[in-house]
């Protein structure tokens, strides 16, 4: 049996003109199998092959889980504590193995595991040439499209054969077989039924890398592409940035009479394509984003990383674009969220977040409406601001003398440290499933555990109606549980929010009776 391994691996080896390891490999895989024929159920069964003398071991094994996990495949696997039981020295995730008696290796085997053998080589050669392929670093495919399956183009491009799925081809174009076509390479799927390259023409990468092709400056470094957003066969936008002053990246991309520029939209099939000059500065950098529209000003939440850019009632329309294609490309262009709006409509917004502050100070601080405007024509927006921004800086503020200051910082610092501590009433003894349900806020649960729901099993006990009452939500902090952040909204859109409110709770509560009957 030994000789007759070792000579069969020599044969295969050669013939398949892989390594010999490959082989054994595959032989093993044979073997398991065979062996594994021998017991009920789904045996872990491990086959050696010294590759010295050709001699076999078999052993059956289990795998080493935690007490509290339980077996989830009671014939591969064994409890911690069993199995230290017998081996001391055993840790979790560790295998036992015992050995057991190997099957024969004659004709019949041969025979009957040929097939295995041979498809386990001919996976570690694609697998191989596979490794050649993304050795050099390539990552466009030019090929002919050799077949089509269900709608995917299957690209011949060497030795290797790629998928183009139908969800990354550019929309409309119709590619037959025999088609020279060329694409991006997304990924590489290891299935089982070995490696598999999938393609994409939709990829906003892809349109970097065509540029790269024309423009000679970008292979050189000279000239970077920061970022690119597509509507896969209708407009992209790509940002160019240069430190080298004598460049002009946005002409350098057109190229002579547009030549660059009209060579990349031609291999996207008419894609118009927006150059945009990337810049360190976000704001600037989605003002140039936004071209051609006109901004007139910008407004930059940190927090929420977005921006409400105001523009007048003739860029209205060009800086949303048709069906927002405009607004959304610069979006995913400048990794920022953006809120197109009128004078107008910055104008009711900024009142509207005045009075929400105005209506905190008030509250919070307990003071008249004439303090809390001072507070807010000042600057300030919340109450940590009024408890910790330097002293020196709230005596500037005419109307304030130094006990006005001083009672007003240590009102801000009482309300904090009250809200703490009912955040924390609130959350203690809280179970972590109901924390962690998508969806769920911290302020949203803090209201809930206030009230005494503290569990799955509460929650989705919740009516309704009482899960609104429990909250007590204002229109503004309605929006925000409902879209993170929701945008502006009238008096006369407040049934509508609370349609969609109530849609946002019974999705919350949807998540937790699944979670609840998953246990």
């Amino acid at each position: 049996m030994s000789l007759e391994i070792l000579q069969l691996v020599d044969v295969l080896a050669r013939e398949k003109n892989v390594d010999k390891e490959v082989v054994f490999g595959a032989l093993e895989h044979a073997l398991a199998l065979a062996t594994k024929k021998r017991y009920e159920g789904d045996a872990d069964i491990r086959v050696a092959i010294d590759r010295a003398t050709g001699e076999s071991k078999s052993y059956r094994r289990w795998h080493v889980v935690p007490d509290e996990a339980g077996l989830q495949l009671p014939d591969q696997e064994i409890l911690f504590f069993e199995a230290k039981e017998e081996y001391p020295d055993i840790e979790v995730d560790e295998y036992i193995e015992e050995e057991i008696e190997s099957v024969a290796f004659g004709r019949r085997f041969a025979q009957d595991t040929k097939q295995v053998v041979l498809q386990r080589i001919r996976d570690a050669e694609r697998e191989q040439i596979l490794n050649d392929f993304l050795d050099r670093g390539d990552v466009l495919v030019t090929g002919t499209i050799k077949r089509m399956e269900r709608g995917d183009a299957i690209v011949e491009a060497g030795k290797i054969e790629a998928r183009l799925p139908r969800d990354q081809m550019i929309p409309k174009e119709n590619l037959r077989i025999g088609d020279r076509v060329r694409a991006y390479i997304l990924r590489v799927d290891r299935g089982m039924r070995g490696p598999q390259v999938i393609l994409s023409r939709t990829a906003p990468e892809f349109i970097a890398k065509l540029f790269e092709l024309e423009v000679p400056e970008i292979e050189q470094g000279s000239l970077e592409i920061k970022s690119a957003a597509r509507d896969p066969g209708v407009r992209a936008k790509i940002a160019v940035y240069t430190s080298d002053r004598r460049i002009d990246p946005i002409g350098t991309c057109v190229g002579m009479r547009g030549s660059r520029v009209q060579a990349v939209t031609g291999e996207l099939g008419g894609e118009r394509v927006d150059i945009v000059l990337w810049s360190d500065d976000p704001a600037q950098f989605v003002i140039g984003a936004l071209a051609p529209a006109n901004v007139q000003s910008i407004v930059v939440d940190e927090d929420k990383h977005a921006m409400d850019v105001v523009v007048d009632e003739e860029n209205l329309a060009i800086a949303i674009g048709r069906s927002g294609q405009n607004v959304r490309l610069a979006s995913e262009l400048t990794g920022w969220k953006i809120n197109i709006m009128t004078v107008e409509e910055s104008k009711d917004k900024s009142a509207a977040e005045m009075a929400v502050v105005r209506t905190l100070f008030m509250e919070k601080l307990d003071v008249d409406q004439e303090v809390a405007d001072i507070l807010v024509e000042e600057g300030f927006t919340s109450l940590e601001e009024v408890a910790y921004v330097p002293i020196a800086e709230m005596l500037e503020i005419d109307a304030f003398d130094e006990d006005t200051v001083n009672e007003l910082r240590t009102r801000a610092r009482d309300a904090l440290v009250t809200d703490a501590i009912a955040s924390e009433e609130g959350l203690h003894g809280m179970e972590e499933a109901l924390l962690e349900l998508d969806g769920m806020e911290r302020s949203v649960a803090v209201k809930l555990g206030m009230a005494g729901i503290k569990t799955i099993k509460d929650f989705i006990g919740l009516a309704y109606d009482e899960f609104g009452a429990i909250l007590a939500l204002p229109t503004e902090r309605a929006r925000q549980l409902i879209s993170n952040g929701f945008e502006d909204v009238s008096d006369e859109e407040t049934k509508l929010i609370d349609a969609k409110y109530d849609a946002q709770a019974k999705a919350l509560q949807g998540k937790a009776w699944s979670l609840a009957e998953a246990n």
